[in-house]
């Protein structure tokens, strides 16, 4: 089958949606604590085959690769260095794997580095553009559909990435920043201040994801809105996390509750929407039925 690119997609209008967490929803499944969703890329792949399914059978257009944290910088010092181009590669695969015959997109993830730039860390610039263009050239390689950098709360760091990005690669790009500090990240950044920054050096879509409550990041959402044409990337958690009475970190906001807040989401100018943290199939097939009522 043939699909057509995102970009044409969105540009015909439609609406798309993304898939949910894969740290919580792995973690659920049986990943250790302490283990990240890179390690089962490469010793429990069905797992992430599963997830990826599960997510598309509750209705994800877009499947995003468990390569958050598989810069080379992220897995410096985990038994995963010096495999970046390999996991990403593995990932992308498996990804590819559970859509095959369907419509979906994959989405290569590129997550923070772990770090901070110069001067307030230790990182330079340039360390981070070649860390980003490492595992965005990876996946590329691998044939994902689209790159998404996210969680991103610096905009030296999300500026590199993007450059790191396009000195690789012309895929379809979004570029999302977690607003974890309510209404801006942790270093200060807007999202008037993000778009600013960001919308003329060559992305495609600008986003939100991760976060705080959804009343702030609703509130993040129609900041952006009045700030930019460019097409909108949402995916916020499901609420803010508690720990319960075993100790286990769950998530306030139920799947009935969050798809209820969906023609809210679509009013205020999101164009894809799917879910961050605490967001499970059983989410993502509630936000499915409101983006898409029979």
């Amino acid at each position: 089958m043939n699909k057509i690119s995102i970009l044409d997609s969105l540009h015909a209008g439609n609406t798309l949606i993304a898939d949910g967490a894969t740290g919580t929803n792995l973690f659920a499944r049986g990943l250790p604590a302490g283990t990240t969703s890179e390690n089962w890329v490469l010793n429990q792949p069905e797992q992430i085959i599963q997830l990826h399914r599960d997510f598309l059978a509750a209705g994800a257009n877009i499947i995003l690769t468990s390569t958050f944290g598989a810069t080379s910088l992220r897995l410096a010092g985990s038994e995963l260095a010096g495999r970046t181009v390999e996991v990403n590669q593995q990932a992308a695969a498996l990804a590819h794997r559970a859509v095959e015959g369907s419509m979906a997109w994959v989405a290569g993830s590129l997550g923070p580095v772990g770090a901070l730039l110069k001067p307030y860390g230790p990182l330079d610039p340039e360390v981070v553009v070649a860390a980003y263009a490492e595992q965005a050239s990876a996946l590329a390689g691998a044939n994902v559909d689209l790159l998404v950098i996210e969680t991103q709360f610096d905009l030296n760091e999300a500026k590199s990435a993007v450059q790191g990005v396009r000195s690789v690669t012309d895929l379809p790009l979004v570029c999302s920043f977690s607003y974890d500090r309510g209404r801006k990240t942790m270093m200060g950044v807007s999202p008037t201040q993000a778009t600013r920054q960001l919308e003329d050096l060559g992305i495609d879509l600008i986003g939100i994801n991760c976060g705080r409550s959804l009343d702030e990041n609703l509130l993040n959402l129609q900041e952006l809105r009045q700030a930019t044409r460019l097409p909108i990337w949402f995916k916020p958690n499901a609420g803010l996390p508690q720990v319960d009475t075993q100790g286990n970190t769950v998530y306030s906001i139920t799947p009935a509750e969050m798809g209820a807040l969906v023609p809210t989401w679509l009013a205020a100018g999101a164009q894809v929407i799917g879910g961050c943290c605490g967001t499970s199939p059983q989410h993502l097939v509630e936000i499915s039925r409101a983006v898409k009522p029979s």
